[in-house]
């Protein structure tokens, strides 16, 4: 008999064989485990994708939101990706760095840091986006669209209480 609270998967009695796929067991149910795995997958493909350019995730999105809020601050890009000032500001640096952004006080509120897209980031943002549409088209072209609607829907709600003005309805 098998207690619910036993550490055995349902089917403990085979015997694991070598090169075989590993059991999930109780890990089948958890949705954080899906989560983990469609991300890995995800930021798999996109390392591959965006590594002749050199730009994480995190460093698109940023230069899709700047490109979106020319003169946005710092803090607010921070908010909006659930990341900490340190780390914000980190990235920032890189992006500057780069020349494919600048940042100058504002003018309204001189402790405001103001984020504008350059040139340089003008150009890489473009063939960024190629390369990520592309990135994007492998994954989305698995799902019809009604589906993929109804996923990004449940997805959102996951993180609805962690991104500001994400519980408002589309």
């Amino acid at each position: 008999m098998i207690l619910k609270n036993d550490l055995n998967p349902a089917n403990y009695d085979e015997v694991f064989e070598l090169g075989r796929r590993l059991r999930t067991g109780r890990l089948d149910d958890i949705l954080g485990f899906h989560i983990r795995m469609a991300n890995v997958a995800i930021y798999q493909d996109y390392s591959t994708a965006m590594g002749e350019l050199g730009l994480t995730q995190k460093q698109f999105a940023v230069l899709e939101l700047i490109a979106a809020n020319p003169g946005v601050g710092q803090i607010d890009i921070a908010n909006q990706l659930s990341m900490d000032r340190a780390t914000m500001m980190a990235l920032v640096n890189r992006l500057e760095a780069r020349n494919l952004i600048s940042r100058q006080a504002s003018a309204i509120d001189r402790r405001r840091q103001e984020l504008r897209m350059t040139g340089d980031g003008a150009i890489l943002l473009g063939q960024a986006r190629d390369l990520q549409e592309a990135h994007e088209l492998r994954f989305t072209s698995r799902f019809t669209p009604e589906e993929l609607e109804v996923f990004i829907g449940c997805l959102k709600k996951i993180y609805a209480d962690i991104v500001p003005g994400n519980n408002e309805t589309d």
